[in-house]
């Protein structure tokens, strides 16, 4: 059973997708103006790793995510550099997918743009306004008229007379009410439009995200989300005019999920305050998976502070699990070779108290790992599995490598059965998938350390110490141990 908590009810409910083995899913994506920064890439990060795990436990996952393409920070940045508004939001959006893909985040089944949406988008409002919903004024503005919503303001819990109280002046006055919002805003000079019945314009933000949504998810779908920050009014907007151009107030998204702010050094990140960073600042310094790993070490409702100390404390963290990773690696190069000796009966398994007991520990943090993720993808606590498994990796590993046990028989099926536990939880998380890229090429390495680990040998059969610590000393600078053991000399990435 999978309970999410539902921003619409404030409550964690019980999930029933729509279609049985099926999910649907719309995330609000970027406006691609300038590089994604770090708070952009937390929403994207929490629902691919929901995207994960529901595709383990066997659903079928259609993923939709938009990019704003049309939007007036478009427009200056590219009046601004005297280029289209085709150049800069097509460069970042490449900006964009570069990023994303060293976070290790899967592409969407589709990536609507709003360029691309025009006639649907026209058409929705057209059926608002015939529904009585919006109204255009003369100068060819469409707006959507709040008050004929008896329902506005239910997913962010407003009382609409509040929001009349507390909204500001609006520059255009001739709204019906000051919370009125634009669907359609008038062609202005310098200025992409396209002809509509109501006039030459373009698109107001919020009708976008509710007309890609029903277009490729349909009248109802499973999720809808995106960072906390858009519940008001991007999000209560889109429920108002979807559900009043569908007609029924139980349509368009059934759960909503919105992830925590990030503040940066216990501040709000701002460009005039200096802690403004994007994905490519920070993957400057570090790795993509290190990132990730640190933004999912705390649930994604909570929020979360970015600083050196803390992504520092999550290297640290996941260099933990990568020593697991590759001592498991290692352990399954032997049983490959044959240093375990295998005597083809899994039925003697229960005779091998080590490896069975690291076994057993592995099933049972498995089914920990998937409860902890069933309830509101609490990937905080599924990592505290991973790290439970671990310890007792590296002990067994241990054991091994100092002689303190000698693995047989069954023992290798055992250990790779512990080996795909531990992967399958690193592939929810999105962890080590850059790694299993690069070692396409570990035979290589692994051949050109036999030779660098003769030459040390040879060295210190010689009594060269100096040649022999120098070779040693230089490859820990590099970033490769080497440790003695009962079998020979070891090495590994540190």
């Amino acid at each position: 059973m999978i309970q999410v908590y539902n921003t619409m009810s404030r409550s964690k409910e019980v999930f029933k997708p729509l279609k049985e083995g099926e999910v649907s899913i719309y995330c609000c994506g970027v406006t691609p103006y300038n590089a994604p920064h770090i708070g952009n890439a937390r929403p994207f990060v929490t629902w691919d790793v929901i995207r994960r795990f529901f595709k383990k436990l066997g659903y079928k996952v259609r993923y939709i995510q938009n990019f704003t393409d049309i939007d007036d920070k478009i427009i200056n940045a590219a009046n601004a550099e005297g280029v289209t508004w085709q150049e800069i939001s097509q460069r970042y959006i490449n900006v964009y997918f570069k990023s994303m893909d060293a976070l290790n985040i899967r592409r969407a089944d589709i990536y609507p743009k709003v360029s691309e949406t025009i006639p649907d988008i026209i058409s929705m409002i057209q059926t608002l306004i015939d529904k009585g919903f919006a109204y255009k004024l003369e100068s060819g503005d469409v707006f959507y008229s709040v008050e004929a919503d008896k329902s506005y303001g239910k997913l962010s819990k407003r009382n609409l007379e509040e929001m009349q109280a507390g909204a500001r002046v609006e520059v255009n006055d001739k709204k019906r009410n000051p919370m009125d919002f634009a669907l359609w805003k008038a062609a202005k000079p310098n200025e992409p439009a396209w002809d509509s019945p109501f006039g030459a314009g373009r698109p107001g933000w919020h009708i976008e995200c509710s007309t890609m949504s029903l277009k490729y998810l349909g009248e109802k779908f499973d999720f809808h989300g995106g960072g906390a920050d858009l519940i008001f009014p991007h999000h209560e907007n889109e429920v108002a005019q979807s559900q009043a151009a569908i007609g029924d107030e139980h349509s368009f998204a059934q759960y909503w999920i919105h992830n925590g702010f990030i503040t940066i050094d216990n501040s709000k990140m701002s460009k005039s305050a200096g802690n403004f960073f994007t994905v490519e600042d920070i993957l400057k310094k570090y790795p993509g998976e290190v990132v990730r790993f640190f933004l999912l070490q705390t649930h994604y409702r909570s929020p979360l502070d970015f600083s050196e100390e803390r992504i520092q404390e999550a290297q640290v963290a996941y260099n933990r699990l990568k020593n697991s990773y590759d001592n498991l690696n290692d352990l399954a190069k032997k049983i490959e070779c044959g240093t375990f000796i295998h005597s083809g009966d899994k039925t003697s398994m229960v005779m091998v108290s080590n490896a069975c007991g690291l076994a057993e520990l592995a099933e049972r943090l498995m089914a920990a790992f998937d409860d902890a993720m069933s309830d509101d993808f609490n990937t905080a606590l599924a990592i505290s599995y991973m790290f439970e498994l671990s310890r007792d990796v590296n002990s067994y590993y241990s054991d091994y490598i100092s002689g303190k046990i000698q693995p047989r028989g069954a023992d290798a099926f055992v250990i790779m059965r512990v080996r795909e536990i531990f992967m399958m939880m690193a592939e929810v998380i999105g962890i080590f998938e850059n790694i299993v890229e690069a070692n396409a090429s570990s035979d290589l390495v692994d051949k050109l350390m036999e030779i660098i680990i003769s030459i040390r040998q040879d060295s210190r059969s010689a009594k060269n110490w100096a040649v022999a610590d120098k070779i040693r000393d230089d490859l820990k600078a590099a970033g490769i141990i080497l440790e003695d053991t009962p079998q020979g000399v070891k090495w590994k990435q540190a």
